[in-house]
């Protein structure tokens, strides 16, 4: 989601980025977050920053960076930074074979193996309707109270985005994006505040914890034995080779027989010891050998 800001006065006007601070700015993003910004997205992250600088009220492109560079309050600044840089484009059952896949084919095959407890991780939840809608789905066939009473739900949902994730937590939607979730599940989970916006319903919620988390940092974090990694239109940000390495680290943190789900074309040719590709149309998923 792109912003316009208007500049400030008492900011004189930027000159344009040269191709060489563009290219200290890219190693800056890639060597903190592992996100990678192609020469055409140039103007992308140009934009981004200078709408930053003129807020801050930094003159120049050399002075911001020593800022956002330092310790203590620099981090601060980086943080807000990163919001701007991260697009939060999402939406409530944005893939849909994704989600079929989960309740249609996986799912079935955890009750008849008796699961009694599911713990499934949304990477890049942004403001929240991915983890909402994977919580949907397992929630309508495993939690208690669902069609087959069989397990508890729950859901960890990380993304890099402070704003994102403040949006997530406070789970309050605008009515136009109701069209977004199937009838039958709107019917269950969505609670309407007013005539003008929504909320999950309160027992989903709890369901959902939010943090903050880059992905770079994932073998450190506090994950392990997880049924489920939702990880979708995440790694296209990241470099090549970085990919293969996080998906290694994914695979790690599965339990046997968890499954791991990633955007369509993500990765290509990619092959794992722990993983079996997933027989599924329009879907890229791996299941974590037994």
């Amino acid at each position: 989601m792109a912003l316009a800001f208007s500049p400030l006065p008492s900011v004189p006007s930027l000159l344009p980025m040269d191709d060489a601070e563009f290219a200290r700015w890219v190693r800056l993003l890639e060597a903190r977050t592992g996100v990678v910004v192609a020469p055409e997205r140039k103007p992308f992250l140009v934009g981004a920053v200078r709408a930053r600088m003129r807020e801050a009220g930094f003159a120049d492109y050399a002075s911001y960076y020593a800022h956002v560079s330092a310790e203590g309050s620099g981090l601060v600044e980086w943080a807000t930074l990163v919001d701007r840089l991260t697009v939060h484009e999402t939406r409530f059952f944005r893939h849909p074979p994704s989600l079929q896949l989960i309740a249609e084919r996986w799912l079935p095959e955890q009750l008849r193996d008796g699961a009694r407890a599911m713990h499934a991780w949304s990477i890049g939840c942004a403001s929240g309707e991915e983890a909402y809608s994977l919580a949907m789905v397992l929630d309508r066939k495993l939690a208690p109270g669902g069609a087959d009473a069989q397990a508890y739900v729950g859901v960890t949902a990380t993304d890099v985005s402070h704003a994102a994730l403040a949006a997530a937590r406070s789970a309050v939607y605008p009515a136009t994006r109701l069209g977004e979730i199937p009838p039958e599940y709107r019917a269950d989970y969505v609670q309407m505040l007013d005539g003008e916006s929504f909320t999950v319903i309160e027992r989903l919620r709890r369901r959902v914890g939010f943090a903050m988390l880059n992905l770079l940092d994932v073998a450190q974090a506090p994950l392990k034995q997880l049924d489920l990694i939702y990880c979708q239109n995440v790694l296209i940000y990241f470099a090549r080779e970085r990919r293969r390495e996080l998906l290694a680290t994914l695979a790690g943190l599965l339990r046997p027989g968890g499954l791991l789900l990633l955007g369509a074309g993500e990765v290509t040719a990619f092959a794992h010891p722990l993983l079996t590709r997933v027989a599924c149309p329009g879907t890229l998923a791996y299941l974590r050998n037994r």
